[in-house]
């Protein structure tokens, strides 16, 4: 049984984590590309960027900080390298998926809120993709706006 991945949901960039150069990127992306700033990003700890809203469905997280960050599991394992981040029916059963078929994964709960539970692998060329539950974050606009 392959995994239900739903959507994309973000697309996570390095970034230089001065003022100066964020108020560079941030221009980039809302002056020349048109993009919004998603003000509703939640204040991580050592971890400085932003999050830009791309039509109503997805992302890009723009992460800043020192490398290897605090959220790393060692090498190789650090939710702040750069990834995509797909969204899945049931984080529960995809865990057990990739328990199934032997896949390598780590997993990090809690970063991004108290229920919120991310799931990270490699392709077969090294890069990373994140599995987290659908509607469990706010890359969806329909997350960002209040009701």
């Amino acid at each position: 049984m392959a995994i239900k991945v739903l959507e994309i949901h973000h697309h996570g960039v390095r970034v230089e984590a001065d003022d100066k150069t964020l108020g560079e990127v941030e221009k980039f992306y809302t002056d020349v590309l048109g993009l919004e700033r998603d003000k509703g990003r939640p204040e991580i700890p050592g971890i400085p960027g932003m999050w830009i809203n791309i039509g109503d469905v997805g992302q890009i997280h723009l992460i800043g900080g020192d490398f290897p960050s605090r959220f790393s599991q060692g090498p190789g394992k650090d939710p702040t390298a750069p990834h995509v981040a797909l969204a899945v029916e049931n984080i529960v059963e995809t865990k057990a998926e990739l328990d199934r078929i032997g896949a390598t994964y780590w997993s990090l709960k809690g970063a991004t809120g108290p229920d919120a539970e991310q799931l990270f692998l490699n392709d077969p060329c090294g890069n990373m993709v994140e599995l987290h539950q659908f509607d469990k974050c706010r890359c969806r606009l329909k997350s960002r706006v209040k009701a």
